[in-house]
């Protein structure tokens, strides 16, 4: 495994997400994933389960100094003083003194995103969160996100798989120094089985799983985040670093990007995606 940079951030460049993922699968698969090697885990307040994160963190024998810990604030707790509080109970769940990155969850809200990203900084110079970033932001978020900013922003978290192309936000994300975090990027299932992800998959003696986690991470400044509930699969989505594909495979993995294939777009909460 290696590290991806982002703005003075060193983030593993695959983690486990654990979103909709009860509580009794967060604490059996936390640990099981810390023991095959992920340094790098995923959750957030609307998950439910940080507690649960926080416990399997603490129990797995792993060092809490040794796992890049990402959680997330939601929309109902964007005002100033809500989101001080929120954030002191996350890290109450999490049984930690900080997380590493914190990440506000999407765009949409009445508060203005001065007073969201003036927060997120007043928790950074607080030493309760390493590093900030944003998630499901377009490029004009983005970019007055970094202008609002005092501290780098590190990360943009966004759905990103074969069949959403992503170039606008990867463009923009790469010249502000940030990473993409990539999440849905199996794009919910339906990658497996492509005939074209298939045949790649085939010469190269893996599964269409590991391909796809591979073709992310093989970008510059991609982190994919990979769930599953099955501890096998786990250990085959973190055997990607034993291989490489082509420039054409790259090419042609892209190539499968196509106008309707964003799949979480809430109307209350995503932005205009570019």
């Amino acid at each position: 495994m290696f590290n991806v940079d982002a703005n003075g951030a060193k983030i593993p460049a695959i983690g486990f997400g654990t979103f909709r993922m009860p509580g009794a699968d967060v604490l059996r698969m936390v640990p099981a994933v810390l023991k095959l090697g992920y340094r790098h885990i995923d959750t957030a307040q609307a998950y439910r389960n940080e507690a649960d994160v926080g416990e399997a963190i603490a129990g797995s024998g792993v060092a809490r100094g040794d796992v890049f810990l990402t959680t997330k604030v939601w929309v109902d707790s964007y005002r100033h003083k809500d989101f001080i509080r929120s954030v002191e109970e996350s890290l109450k769940k999490l049984k930690t003194d900080h997380v590493d990155l914190l990440l506000l969850h999407w765009p949409q809200s009445d508060v203005p995103l001065a007073e969201r990203i003036g927060a997120l900084n007043e928790v950074r110079d607080a030493g309760k969160v390493r590093h900030i970033g944003v998630s499901n932001f377009n490029t004009a978020l983005m970019a007055e996100a970094v202008a609002l900013s005092k501290a780098p922003i590190v990360t943009n978290q966004v759905e990103y798989h074969p069949y959403l192309g992503q170039t606008a936000v990867l463009d923009a994300a790469r010249k502000a120094g940030m990473s993409i975090t990539a999440y849905y990027a199996m794009a919910d299932g339906k990658v497996i089985g492509d005939t074209a992800i298939k045949a790649i998959a085939a010469a190269h003696g893996k599964s269409e799983a590991q391909v796809v986690l591979r073709w992310l991470v093989q970008q510059e400044g991609v982190v994919a985040l990979s769930k599953t509930v099955n501890e096998e699969r786990a250990k085959s989505n973190f055997e990607i670093f034993d291989f490489e594909l082509s420039p054409e495979e790259m090419r042609a993995l892209h190539a499968l990007a196509r106008p309707d294939g964003r799949i979480v777009n809430p109307r209350n909460l995503a932005p205009d995606w570019d």
